[in-house]
């Protein structure tokens, strides 16, 4: 029913603490007694604020209920949650609190179980079931609608702003009250999410009825992709190091273009184990621009440096060891926006820290490219959600269609082509020999005309590196999709590759592994194809 317009302050007398969080919690509690407001509590909350000497009922004293049922049920009650969402100036609601005895509850500070951590941790399945939170999300929902009389915090950032406003307004004001609102709902929101996706992967559901996607804000951007739009960057709390997850050692803050970007580099040079090579990726505008894998980072910082020197500059590199000072040294010499590794030793770390707009971050450990995952995009009146591209070459059964098997060499090209693949806009064409990339086509209409900018550039940076002949002779070339005519693969050949990687597929396959065959070419086709759009 209609009510009469709730009063801007709104005095706290009591309020209700039940947090799994417990940071900040005594502070707070401190304060609010000193304001002389009545506080009630749960279990270890209840027993942390009482261990600080400080008085708290116990909400089974407002219930005249136990807890029960290991936990499970103490706030689920009529003297909660009709404490919570009593309009206080309408006359049945007033006289249903006289005639039950439910007593008013002005404020609420709540944080849930630790879902999304214990899920993390890798925890069963009965484990995250027994950290799905029920009281929590229902009395924050409950607070969260009676907002105009009702406080309610689940941030303990959000302690000192109450704090302060109780202090100097004698309670809350409703701007801040509507704020904590939608952050409430925001919060049991992404609560939601998480555990609705993991059921969803625990029971292999591929195309549930309902998708939510939640995450937490980590960084407010200054803008977009372009300065007229808004951004910001949040985390979903998947376990998978990289960009989201990583200790920014040094350097101005990351824009939203250097989180894409360098989000992207990492998970190219994740495809390279690095107990078996060191590698490296250098990326601008989410497309590669050199990757090399060698005995030590700073041989293949060099050899990946040598694809595309001028595309180089001002971009993301990625390492998949920890950044030594060799390599430091090496990557200092030109201008860098963000590195991103394992880990920095003690003499790289000087040595960037030189460099002091150049951001380093570390994130102890790689991301597994085999690991199954969400991606998520949106369009128009919706969003498309698909699984990660965690295909790996290594698990590919691999087959020779044409008259000429590749050597051990050009087998060895031939795989690391095809990780790299994965990895470019398409339509994607990748040349490389000795394991380093020497061209790459990305993100073209027509695959023939990647094939020709991939050798343009091969020439362009052959003459940067003061060589005779365009990098890609003597070459192999990997794509990510089919060759659905010929062409593309003869400009392959007439850059000088001599083996080709393919998913095949095409109609015209036959056709394609003639003009392989005429040419004295070896062709591999893979069976997996790795467009990315």
């Amino acid at each position: 029913m209609p009510h009469a317009k709730a009063a801007d302050i709104q005095p706290i007398r009591r309020a209700l603490i039940s947090v799994s969080d417990k940071t900040g919690l005594i502070e707070f509690a401190a304060a609010l007694n000193e304001a002389g407001i009545e506080l009630v509590s749960t279990g270890g909350t209840a027993r942390a604020i009482k261990e600080a000497g400080l008085p708290v009922k116990d909400v089974s004293d407002l219930t005249g209920f136990p807890e029960m049922m290991d936990g499970r049920v103490k706030t689920l009650h009529p003297m909660v949650h009709g404490g919570l969402l009593a309009v206080r100036d309408n006359e049945d609601h007033k006289s249903s609190m006289e005639v039950h005895g439910i007593a008013r509850i002005d404020l609420l500070a709540v944080n849930l179980y630790p879902f999304e951590e214990t899920v993390a941790k890798g925890a069963d399945y009965e484990t995250c079931v027994e950290n799905i939170d029920i009281g929590g999300p229902a009395m924050i929902r409950a607070a969260a609608k009676n907002h105009d009389y009702v406080t309610v915090l689940v941030d303990g950032a959000d302690y000192a702003q109450v704090i302060a406003e109780i202090t100097e307004e004698g309670g809350t004001t409703m701007k801040t009250r509507r704020a904590l609102a939608h952050k409430a709902y925001a919060r049991t929101a992404a609560y939601d999410a998480a555990i609705s996706n993991w059921f969803a992967d625990a029971l292999k559901e591929e195309a549930p009825t309902y998708r939510a996607i939640g995450g937490t804000l980590k960084q407010s951007l200054r803008y977009g992709e372009n300065p007229h739009q808004k951004a910001s960057f949040y985390v979903t709390g998947e376990n998978r190091p990289g960009v989201a997850t990583a200790e920014q050692v040094q350097g101005k803050e990351l824009s939203y273009n250097n989180i894409n970007d360098t989000d992207a580099a990492f998970e190219c040079v994740a495809e390279f184990n690095p107990e078996e090579t060191a590698a490296v990726a250098i990326i601008k505008h989410a497309n590669p621009c050199g990757v090399a894998m060698d005995g030590s980072l700073a041989e293949a910082y060099r050899k990946a440096l040598k694809c595309d020197p001028v595309s180089a500059f001002g971009g993301i590199i990625a390492l998949n060891r920890t950044l030594d000072g060799e390599t430091a040294e090496e990557i200092a010499k030109i201008f860098t926006e963000v590195i991103i590794a394992p880990d920095a030793d003690e003499e790289a770390r000087k040595i960037i820290g030189a460099k002091k707009n150049l951001r380093l971050l570390v994130t102890g450990g790689l991301p597994d490219p085999r690991a199954p995952g969400l991606f998520v995009k949106t369009v128009a009146g919706g969003f498309l959600a698909q699984t990660r591209d965690n295909g790996v070459i290594d698990d590919l059964d691999l087959k020779v269609v044409t008259k000429r098997k590749p050597g051990a060499q050009e087998l060895a090209d031939l795989k690391f082509a095809f990780r790299i693949c994965k990895h470019v806009k398409s339509n994607a064409i990748i040349y490389a020999k000795n394991g380093a990339t020497v061209g790459i086509g990305a993100g073209q209409m027509s695959r023939v005309d990647s094939a020709r900018i991939a050798a343009r550039k091969s020439e362009d940076a052959a003459r940067e590196a003061g060589e005779a002949e365009a990098l890609t002779k003597g070459s192999v070339v990997a794509s990510d999709a089919f060759f659905p005519f010929a062409d593309g693969l003869l400009s392959a050949a007439e850059a000088g590759a001599t083996a080709v990687i393919q998913p095949g597929g095409s109609m015209r396959d036959e056709e394609v592994i003639a003009a392989a065959d005429e040419k004295d070419l070896a062709m591999v086709m893979t069976g997996m194809r790795h467009f990315r759009h």
